[in-house]
C-alpha cells in the first residue's frame, strides 16, 4: 500500500523538523526519565514527559548558550550517545541580591536505535543545530556594528601571572579554561615573563596564525599589546586583530567597561571574569577608539583607557605597594593621598567636541551627558571649599573655567597646516603611523579653535575614554568604546578633602557629576594638551607611569577592534 505523502513519518515527527527541531531523549542517569526537547531559532525548550498534569517546562535562551558538543558515554557497552549544551544565563545570586551569569549544563542521551554510530550522528546533528542557532542569537546593542571572530578561531591568550594578587593563572584554569572548551575555542596560553614581554612578542609574531589576541591580566598588559601592534611595519593590519580582555588584575577597567556596554547588571571579581569569558566565547567584535599620546621626549604612545595627572595618577602609582590586597589597594591609596592632598600647577587646553550641547552658564549640568543617570546630591551636605574665599571668581563655574582663544571661526587653515606638517609617508606608500591632524608640535601654540582653561591650580586632571576607571569606578557614564570622544575631567584647587572623597564614592554609581561640586568640570573633547608647571609629579597612561612633562593627545575613532559581546 502506498503511503500518503502528506502524512509525515513518525521519525520526522519525533526527531526531525516539523516547524522546529524536535526529539525525545532520556535522562543521562535514569533511562526511565524522558524529555521532549524542541529547538527554535531563539530557544531550547525542555519538558519532562509524564502522565501527571502540569508538566515542568524549562526554556533556555540561545543568547546564553556558548556551545554544545556530541560525545559517547563513558561505558563502551552503551549504544547510546549524548549531546551537552552549555548555558550561562543571568540568575539570582545565592548569597546576595541581584543577578549574575551562572553556568547551567543540559545533557541528553540519544538511544533511537541499537547502532552506536547512528545515535552519535543524531547527537551530532542536534549539537550542530544548537551551535548554529546560538551563534545567530548573540546579544547586539542597537546602533552598533559588529563583526564576528572567525570560527573555528585560533586565540593567543597572554597571562601575566603576577597581576593583581598573583592569581591570574588560577583564575584562568578555574573559570575560563573550561568555558573555552565548552565553546570549542582552541587557544595557546602564553605566560609573560617580564615587563614588555607581551609588547616584544606581538611586535614580531606572525599574526596570520591568530584570529584574536586575549589578555588575562590587568589593563597594563593590554597597553603593552596595543603599543606592540602599533610599532609593527604592518600596523594598519595588525591593529585590526580582535582584542579580548579577561580581568586578572587590580583595576580591570576595560573589563568592567565592556561588561557595562553589554547592558548586563553590575558584576565584580569572579562574576566579572565569567561575564568577560562569556563574551569571548560569543565572539562579537566591535570598534575600539585609541588615543595617540605625545610626550616631551617625542615618544609616542597609544592608549585605550586614560591619561591622568595629579590625584588619580598619584593614587595609581603609590598604591602599587598594596598590590597584594587586590582592588582594595586603590581605596587604601586614596585615603593615604587624601591625608596629604596636593595641588599641582599647570596649563590645560582642549579641542571640544563640536556637537556638545550648550547649556546655560553657571550650571554644572552644562557638563552632563543626556544619558547620565540622575541621583540625589551626595556631597551637598559637605563643604566644598577647603580654603575660604580661594575661588578666583564669584561665579561658581568661573565662567565655565575656560576661554576659547578663537573669537572668530576661521581656524581651518591652522588645522590644515598641522595635518600637512604631521603627515609622514614611507616609500611603499604606507603611513608610518596614524596622522594626528589635530595636534601641533608640543613646542607650538595650540590652534585658535582650542579652549584654554583659565585656572592653573589643579587637584587632578583625568582624560578617560571608557566608562569605567576600575571595577567599582563608573567614571564616564555616557562613554562607549567607540564614541570618538575623550571624556575630560578636572578638579580645581580649593576642594575640601571630604568633598573629594564624596566625589569618588559617588563615582561608584556614576553619580559624581550630579553632586553639583563647583570644583569638578567635565568636557567632551577630541584632543587636549597638558603642561605641568609643578616640577615634580606623576603622569600615567592606562595606569602606567610615563615621562613627566608636557603631554598632548588626540583620539582616533575605531582604530582597533574589541571582542565585546
Amino acid at each position: 500500500m502506498e503511503k500518503d505523502a502528506s502524512e509525515p513519518e513518525p521519525s520526522r515527527q519525533r526527531n526531525g523538523f516539523v516547524g522546529v527541531l524536535y526529539g525525545e531523549f532520556t535522562d543521562m542517569l535514569n533511562d526511565r526519565v524522558r524529555y521532549s526537547v524542541s529547538l527554535t531559532e531563539s530557544a531550547l525548550t525542555v519538558q519532562r514527559i509524564s502522565a501527571s498534569p502540569g508538566r515542568t517546562k524549562v526554556v533556555f535562551n540561545l543568547t546564553d548558550c556558548v556551545g554544545c558538543r556530541a560525545h559517547r558515554g563513558p561505558d563502551g557497552a552503551d549504544a547510546g550517545a549524548y549531546f551537552t549544551a552549555y548555558f550561562y544565563p543571568l540568575k539570582r545570586r545565592w548569597m546576595s541580591a541581584g543577578v549574575a551569569r551562572q553556568r547551567v549544563e543540559q545533557r541528553f542521551r540519544v538511544a533511537l536505535v541499537q547502532d552506536p554510530l547512528a545515535n552519535l550522528q543524531e547527537a551530532e546533528r542536534w549539537a550542530h543545530a544548537i551551535r548554529d542557532a546560538s551563534a545567530l542569537q548573540a546579544t547586539r546593542r542597537d546602533g552598533v556594528m559588529y563583526t564576528e571572530v572567525r570560527r573555528p578561531c585560533r586565540v593567543m591568550i597572554l597571562v601575566n601571572p603576577h597581576s593583581g594578587r598573583g592569581q591570574a593563572l588560577q583564575l584562568f584554569s578555574g573559570h575560563v579554561q573550561g568555558m573555552l572548551t565548552e565553546a570549542g575555542v582552541p587557544y595557546t596560553l602564553v605566560i609573560t615573563e617580564h615587563q614588555n614581554h607581551a609588547r616584544e612578542l606581538v611586535r614580531k609574531v606572525d599574526l596570520s596564525q591568530w584570529d584574536a589576541l586575549v589578555i588575562m591580566s590587568g589593563d597594563g598588559l593590554l597597553f603593552e599589546v596595543i603599543n606592540g601592534l602599533m610599532e609593527r611595519e604592518d600596523w594598519q593590519e595588525a591593529i585590526r586583530t580582535p582584542l579580548g580582555i579577561l580581568p586578572g588584575g587590580s583595576g580591570n577597567a576595560l573589563a568592567a567597561s565592556i561588561h557595562h556596554y553589554s547592558q548586563s547588571p553590575p558584576a565584580w571579581n569572579e562574576e566579572l571574569l565569567l561575564s568577560c569569558g562569556f563574551m569571548l566565547c560569543k565572539g562579537l567584535v566591535g570598534s575600539l577608539d585609541l588615543v595617540s599620546i605625545h610626550l616631551a621626549s617625542r615618544q609616542r604612545l597609544f592608549s585605550f583607557l586614560s591619561l591622568a595627572w595629579g590625584f588619580v595618577a598619584d593614587v595609581d602609582i603609590e598604591s602599587e605597594k598594596y598590590r597584594h590586597v587586590g582592588a582594595i589597594r586603590f581605596l587604601m591609596g586614596t585615603l593615604v593621598r587624601l591625608a596629604s592632598l596636593r595641588v599641582y600647577q599647570g596649563r590645560l587646553a582642549y579641542l571640544p567636541v563640536k556637537e556638545a550641547p550648550k547649556l546655560p552658564k553657571g550650571s554644572i549640568r552644562a557638563h552632563l551627558e543626556p544619558s547620565t543617570p540622575q541621583h540625589p546630591s551626595l556631597c551637598s551636605s559637605l563643604p566644598c571649599q577647603f580654603i575660604p574665599n580661594s575661588s578666583p571668581s564669584q561665579n561658581p563655574l568661573h565662567n565655565h573655567r575656560s576661554t576659547n582663544s578663537n573669537q572668530n571661526t576661521t581656524s581651518n587653515s591652522s588645522n590644515n597646516a598641522v595635518t600637512a606638517k604631521r603627515s609622514e609617508t614611507r616609500s611603499d606608500g604606507r603611513t608610518s603611523a596614524p596622522v594626528d591632524s589635530l595636534l601641533p608640535g608640543l613646542d607650538q601654540p595650540v590652534p585658535e579653535s582650542w579652549t584654554v582653561v583659565k585656572e592653573e591650580d589643579f587637584v587632578l586632571v583625568l582624560a578617560v575614554y571608557q566608562s569605567h576607571l576600575a571595577e567599582d569606578l563608573w567614571a564616564a557614564p555616557g562613554a562607549t568604546a567607540d564614541d570618538g570622544q575623550i571624556h575630560l575631567f578636572y578638579v580645581t584647587a580649593g576642594i575640601s578633602r571630604p568633598a573629594l572623597l564624596r566625589l569618588f564614592l559617588a563615582m561608584e554609581k556614576g553619580a559624581h557629576l550630579a553632586c553639583g561640586c563647583p570644583h569638578l568640570v567635565y568636557e567632551r573633547v577630541r584632543a587636549l594638551r597638558l603642561e605641568p608647571l609643578t616640577p615634580q609629579g606623576m603622569i600615567t597612561v592606562d595606569g602606567e607611569m610615563v615621562e613627566y612633562g608636557p603631554v598632548q593627545a588626540q583620539i582616533h575613532p575605531g582604530l582597533a577592534r574589541l571582542i565585546c559581546g
